[in-house]
């Protein structure tokens, strides 16, 4: 017989003083699963980058994934971005328990 334990990850959303970027506060979602982080940032310049940071406690922010336009694809995550740059999202694949941290997302030229 085998034990199956579920466990539930919280996500943290980051907000930043003075940015142009709304993100919900938090979401949670069951271990293992892919999970969908969404951003909306309306006032977006037409060469400004989307960058996603994550960032434990005590620890400073640690890159995740950044771009311009269209789909962007690395090993642990993948960024999605609305034709009309508008809003994006980032796709963090099966996560575990480790991906549990307050995650930012920034604009920047």
């Amino acid at each position: 017989m085998r034990l199956v334990i579920g466990v539930t990850v919280f996500l943290t959303l980051g907000t930043v003083i003075n940015a142009k970027t709304t993100q919900p506060s938090s979401m949670d979602c069951a271990e293992g699963e892919d999970v969908n982080l969404p951003c909306n940032h309306s006032t977006i310049g037409r060469n400004d980058y989307i960058h996603w940071y994550r960032q434990n406690p005590n620890q400073s922010p640690q890159y995740v994934i950044h771009g311009l336009r269209g789909t962007v694809n690395r090993s642990m995550a993948s960024l999605h971005i609305a034709p009309d740059k508008k809003s994006s999202t980032l796709v963090l694949p099966q996560v575990t328990l480790r991906d549990a941290t307050v995650y930012y997302c920034i604009l920047r030229e």
